[in-house]
């Protein structure tokens, strides 16, 4: 089985099980897991970026008894963001109408965007698009931009029909949310290129870590929700 093929499977299973508990009250609990999750993967990665931090033990000169004022500046920003932003907004997003729909259509909007930019990237090819990500070229990122609007136009007339917005708010919505997914991925990136780590994790056949799945879905659902309370 091909990473590509491993990296739709883990996707389809990962929105349905995201199906599953958004139609439970479990889906607040599944989201405090989540970030606390994520926010272990970061800590092993800004372990990494400031050279061994608190968690080098076994190093003759351990700083674990000491306060890493630059570890603890990296990480505890992290924690709140994820906790109190991207918790919030997930939380926003699923309870805007008494129903998921719109936490799963912007979910969906972020999933096809990254299975359209590599799948375009890679049936395409072409030019780099950066040296942050040397596998993504120019051509995928346009994927993306076509991929996120398979959901507006499966849903459209569900989403007007409950006056949640027009169609042309909801294009630019996906647009939106598909540019700051990408943007969100190149930062997640970055950061893994300084630390000179490939993955955050093992824990996703395909992708790796949580955050290696979830990189531009961080910044892509707090995006949404703005435009959301400030549009629609």
């Amino acid at each position: 089985m091909t990473n590509f093929q491993k990296r739709i499977i883990t996707s389809v299973i990962l929105l349905f099980f995201l199906i599953i508990i958004n139609f439970t009250k479990l889906f607040g609990i599944g989201v405090l897991i989540i970030c606390g999750w994520i926010c272990i993967e970061f800590s092993e990665m800004f372990t990494k970026l400031v050279g061994g931090g608190l968690i080098n033990s076994h190093s003759k000169k351990s700083n674990t008894d000491k306060f890493n004022f630059k570890y603890w500046a990296l990480q505890l920003p992290i924690i709140l963001y994820m906790f109190v932003i991207f918790g919030g907004s997930a939380n926003e997003l699923h309870g805007r109408s008494g129903s998921p729909v719109f936490f799963l259509y912007v979910l969906s909007i972020c999933f096809l965007s990254d299975i359209g930019g590599y799948s375009i990237g890679k049936l395409i090819g072409g030019k780099k698009l950066t040296k942050i990500s040397p596998n993504k070229t120019i051509s995928g990122s346009i994927g993306p931009l076509l991929f996120c609007l398979i959901p507006t136009l499966l849903l459209f007339l569900d989403l007007i029909y409950l006056n949640y917005a027009n169609y042309l708010t909801l294009i630019i919505l996906s647009i939106l949310t598909s540019v700051v997914c990408q943007a969100g991925d190149l930062t997640i990136s970055l950061i893994k290129r300084k630390a000179k780590v490939k993955d955050t994790g093992y824990f996703l056949p395909g992708h790796g870590g949580f955050l290696d799945r979830v990189d531009g879905i961080i910044f892509a659902l707090p995006a949404s929700t703005v435009v959301l309370l400030l549009v629609i």
